[in-house]
């Protein structure tokens, strides 16, 4: 049973790793992966001295921030939420209706996100309007980018991210609640006292793994949002690889850049994991 499920990583998680040798190396197609000129690490210091490097890295480590900052505690809190729904017809509507706008295309996502914030015809404009003020240029103004990204992503993931808190809470024992109530509990006693102790293995986890891929901002996304009034601060490490790499076609230089990415999440994942396992009992090895 776990051999379909292995054979799937062993061809598009491993084998691909053949060919993070073009980060050493000159590509030339003619040659093949494996008959470049062999220039070492001239990619990764041509990557770190170039003068995008610090804006890159400030980008793609802000907008991944907050995105932990802000979307990690969010489930959590609708979790304990939909936990103290007592009805079970309700709690089942009000969580299909959270968990919708995951399955909403990324591409529509950005739609809904351009159109609602055109300041000609979209609905904040249209509001900006009723009061009679001049409406903002949401999409055009570097400083809003990082806010309408991370709510978005809060609204499209929570209800969705959710769902793993929710089967933690399902697994309290049910004479936890019955003595809690015994001893005359609120229901707020019984979510610091109960449910968050509960969850926190749980949490602690999912910590960690974030945090293993705060370097690692979706491409899709950031790429449909980004234009060229916000660029100073859309442009993040994964839209700058398919720049470089496919419309520049430097795809050693590119390969460089991804793995030199892959490291630094690697390396934040170790000493992370290794923070926990020192502050608490859990931790993933």
């Amino acid at each position: 049973m776990v051999l379909p499920a292995f054979i799937i990583i062993l061809l598009f998680n491993y084998v691909p790793m053949y060919g993070l040798q073009l980060a050493f190396r000159e590509f030339d197609p003619s040659l093949g992966i494996t008959g470049g000129e062999f220039v070492g690490f001239d990619y990764f210091r041509r990557f770190i001295e170039s003068y995008q490097f610090w804006d890159l890295m400030r980008n793609t480590f802000l907008i991944s921030f907050y995105s932990l900052l802000f979307g990690f505690p969010i489930p959590i809190i609708v979790a304990l939420l939909f936990n103290q729904i007592r009805h079970a017809g309700g709690k089942k509507f009000v969580q299909t209706v959270s968990y919708m706008p995951h399955f909403i295309s990324v591409i529509v996502v950005v739609g809904m996100i351009l159109i609602f914030l055109s300041p000609s015809s979209g609905l904040m404009g249209h509001l900006f309007g009723l009061f009679g003020l001049e409406p903002i240029n949401f999409m055009g103004n570097p400083d809003y980018f990082r806010s309408i990204y991370v709510a978005s992503d809060i609204w499209q993931h929570a209800g969705w991210n959710s769902i793993i808190y929710i089967a933690a809470l399902a697994g309290v024992n049910p004479q936890l609640y019955e003595a809690a109530k015994v001893d005359g509990a609120s229901r707020f006693q019984q979510i610091r006292n109960i449910e968050i102790p509960h969850l926190v293995p749980t949490i602690v986890i999912l910590l960690i793994l974030n945090a293993g891929s705060l370097l690692g901002v979706g491409f899709e996304k950031i790429f449909l949002m980004q234009n060229s009034m916000n660029l100073p601060v859309s442009e993040v490490i994964e839209t700058y690889v398919y720049k470089v790499g496919i419309l520049s076609n430097q795809i050693s230089y590119s390969t460089a850049i991804g793995l030199f990415n892959t490291m630094i999440n690697f390396t934040i994942l170790i000493v992370v994991n290794r923070i926990a396992k020192k502050t608490s009992e859990t931790s993933l090895w």
